[in-house]
């Protein structure tokens, strides 16, 4: 009987294939995106010490959202950590989309980070 892998062990083979080459540090940290069914997390990490600057979701009660898991609320996720990374002063990161296809939440996100200052 042939097994099927899951998505999410394909998503994380993409992710550790372009690991090393998406690094974060001071200057640059790098913008991590993890994409659930029902919500959406972004977070900013500088790799070199392992420590998260800025993040932001759906969760967060700022936002108020009814439903985490579509498009709209993405947007808004990439407006509040842009906004939140200006607060720290960050203006430049290093964007990876976690081993998703950019499309859909993952682009809607990156999209409303880049209109509101972040560069990537």
């Amino acid at each position: 009987m042939i097994k099927k892998v899951s998505r999410n062990e394909l998503r994380k083979k993409r992710q550790a294939r372009y690991k090393d080459k998406v690094k974060g540090t001071a200057t640059v940290p790098r913008l991590n995106i993890f994409r659930s069914n029902s919500n959406i997390y972004a977070q900013i990490i500088d790799d070199e010490t392992g420590n998260t600057l800025v993040s932001a979701s759906t969760v967060d009660k700022e936002l108020k959202l009814e439903n985490g898991g579509n498009v709209e609320a993405a947007k808004k996720v990439g407006e509040l950590l842009a906004k939140r990374a200006k607060e720290a002063k960050i203006i430049e990161v290093k964007f990876d989309r976690g081993g998703y296809k950019y499309h859909g939440r993952v682009k809607a996100l990156a999209e409303a980070a880049r209109q509101n200052g972040l560069k990537f």
